[in-house]
């Protein structure tokens, strides 16, 4: 199981965007503890040092790599050269209590005592920075319960015999294997649910997103211009909708390049979505053409906020300089449809233009 986990992590890692990071580090988990059970496997045939003290560090590895790789998966960097200093001190707090002072109940508090303290990272990882979905609420619990059965399992080995080992049959300790083997695979599962929830988040980005200036797609915004006019009919609310149009933009792409355009774009979606509210919504319309919703907002209140970004475009410092031309027109009959409120709006935009650019109208 440990080993067919890997090959499916190590495919979303090869399959998923380069964005959704943490993935190989996911994958080396799982194989690192294949890693480790087939060499306490081999206890019959190998010496103690193969055996005991390898497995010994690569548990510690392992829970280590997905700890790193959720770091990585959630922005985070990690601290590297901390983790690989622990791994020398594992492997020699193993070889002393494997080969130097043979004491299997130290050893085994030794590594439950890490991989807890490990798991418990983990989680808090996971809850600060995690989102409140399944898929996050998975792995929390599936880590709860690894820190759970370590706890559970120091206490077993502090009473435990000196010269007892993990595959005695008659010991305590056999108890836990399978309920951490299982865990362990659960934990698996849920760091894949996380890694799809993230690419269907991606997805969704991408579909309702334009690429480049990262204002809502025009499909998007028609989808919620339709909303808020149903919530208008439904419960009597005034909403607006503005056209604003870059002025000569084709003259700043045939001066200064298709490069330096794009950035005015880009520059003037930022700069516009400071001076909104939370529920106003940008859009582009295409082009240089963008289409802002404005709910729960009046002809007045929409004629302030458009002189607003209009007057704000026009003080910004920097060449090439742009100005704004916005038509302006909001919710009037219950019988008005996206395609009155576009016409509308487009109307007041061309009186702008027709009136010199840099201006605001209403229709």
């Amino acid at each position: 199981m440990a080993g067919l986990m890997s090959l499916v992590l190590f495919f979303l890692q090869r399959n998923f965007p380069p964005s959704i990071k943490g993935l190989g580090e996911w994958a080396v988990s799982p194989l690192l503890l294949l890693g480790a059970a087939f060499l306490s496997g081999m206890h019959n045939h190998l010496p103690p040092l193969v055996t005991v003290v390898i497995p010994f560090v690569l548990a510690v590895a392992c829970v280590s790599a997905a700890y790193l790789g959720s770091q990585r998966f959630f922005g985070l960097t990690p601290a590297r050269r901390r983790w690989l200093i622990l791994l020398p001190l594992s492997a020699a707090a193993a070889y002393w209590s494997t080969l130097v002072e043979p004491d299997f109940r130290v050893r085994a508090m030794l590594l439950t005592l890490l991989l807890g303290s490990i798991y418990a990272l983990h989680a808090r990882l996971v809850y600060r920075h995690g989102p409140r979905t399944f898929s996050t609420w998975l792995c929390l619990f599936t880590l709860l319960c690894a820190i759970l059965i370590q706890a559970l399992r120091f206490a077993a080995a502090w009473d435990s015999p000196r010269d007892t080992s993990i595959f005695d049959p008659t010991s305590a300790h056999l108890v836990f294997l399978a309920p951490a083997a299982i865990v362990f695979q659960l934990l698996c599962i849920s760091l894949i649910l996380m890694a799809s929830e993230r690419l269907r988040l991606e997805f969704q980005h991408l579909a309702t997103h334009d690429p480049l200036t990262n204002a809502f797609t025009r499909r998007h915004m028609d989808e919620v211009v339709e909303q808020e006019l149903v919530r208008c009919r439904r419960h009597g609310r005034a909403m607006s909708l503005l056209i604003m149009d870059l002025d000569h933009f084709k003259h700043v792409n045939d001066v200064h390049g298709h490069q330096v355009g794009d950035q005015v774009l880009v520059q003037f979606v930022a700069q516009v979505k400071t001076l909104l509210r939370q529920p106003d919504q940008l859009g582009r319309f295409g082009g240089e053409e963008f289409l802002l919703l404005l709910p729960e907002t009046s002809l007045e209140a929409a004629l302030q906020a458009a002189e607003r970004i209009r007057a704000a475009l026009a003080q910004s410092p920097g060449e090439p300089r742009c100005t704004l031309s916005i038509g302006v027109t909001t919710h009037r009959h219950d019988n008005d449809t996206l395609g009155t409120l576009l016409a509308r709006a487009d109307k007041a935009l061309y009186r702008a233009k027709e009136n010199g650019r840099n201006r605001v109208e209403f229709a």
